[in-house]
């Protein structure tokens, strides 16, 4: 679709043709991404429009999803209202807070630390209790495998440095060795980066997780490697606090070593986008130079 379609006057006639209340709101653009943009409406609505039929799939699954997710689950997330003139699109009231990146975390004093691991490691465990049988007739679909070793290494040889050409062998050849996920299969987030969290940076305080989208069934261990992107320090506390909701053990060595092959993972499936490598290859650097 042109991207003219979704230009945001575009997308406020439509929003004000069937909510005239919100005509004298602010409108914004607020993220553009691959299966869907997003119109933050005052500060308190957020619409969400897909750009192609495969969006509009994904779409259609996270309101489904979010209706047994939030139904379980003591954070709160999106309740989204599914519209389907003159063109499909979400409605949802939006939750305050800001994105949460690592320095903002390094910023946060113990007790904040300590609260956001126990409130993610709750979440976590109450996520994974839901019945596969729900999240699977709600439209879960299972998350995306990663390729082999070999192929991963054969289409980052193009842009690693050779400086980081022994961390991606070594990474490879252990993972090419690990055994099955111990813990099975579960519904999970699969997206626990700071991106999708409103974080209230004044009281220290999670108010939620939003953007379901990429949510599935997927490896339980594979669920907690999204938050190294924002801390290590982080993951650690909230593997803790999960092992103490949940009653099942985390291998942190296994979320360590996946957590090496997503940042590589993701390196193979966008090293011909020449404006993407730089900022992938800052991520792969500071997780294989860590402490």
């Amino acid at each position: 679709m042109p991207a003219s379609e979704f230009a945001l006057d575009g997308l406020r006639d439509i929003i004000v043709d069937r909510f005239p209340e919100l005509a004298d709101e602010h409108f914004t653009m607020l993220s553009e991404g691959w299966d869907s943009v997003a119109v933050d409406v005052g500060d308190r609505t957020i619409f969400k429009f897909p750009r192609h039929p495969q969006g509009e799939a994904a779409l259609r699954r996270e309101v489904a999803i979010l209706g047994p997710v939030g139904a379980t689950v003591s954070m709160r997330v999106p309740v989204l209202e599914l519209f389907e003139t003159p063109r499909t699109f979400s409605r949802h009231d939006k939750i305050p807070g800001e994105h949460l990146v690592t320095a903002q975390y390094d910023a946060l004093d113990e007790r904040s630390r300590q609260r956001l691991g126990e409130t993610l490691g709750q979440f976590y465990a109450e996520l994974h209790s839901i019945d596969l049988a729900i999240t699977t007739a709600a439209g879960a679909l299972p998350v995306e495998t990663w390729p082999g070793a070999d192929e991963i290494l054969r289409r980052i040889q193009p842009v690693l440095p050779q400086a980081l050409r022994p961390f991606a062998e070594t990474t490879m050849a252990r993972w090419a060795e690990l055994t099955q996920e111990p813990l099975g299969m579960t519904y999970g987030f699969f997206d626990g980066h700071g991106w999708n969290m409103a974080f209230d940076h004044a009281a220290g305080r999670l108010n939620g997780i939003y953007d379901f989208a990429d949510s599935g069934i997927g490896p339980r261990h594979q669920e907690f490697i999204y938050s190294n992107l924002i801390s290590a320090d982080l993951t650690a506390r909230i593997i803790t606090a999960y092992e103490g909701h949940s009653g099942h053990t985390i291998d942190r060595d296994r979320v360590e070593l996946l957590t090496a092959v997503h940042r590589l993972w993701e390196l193979a499936m966008e090293a011909h986008l020449p404006a993407h490598i730089d900022g992938l290859l800052a991520v792969l650097w500071a997780w294989a130079e860590r402490p």
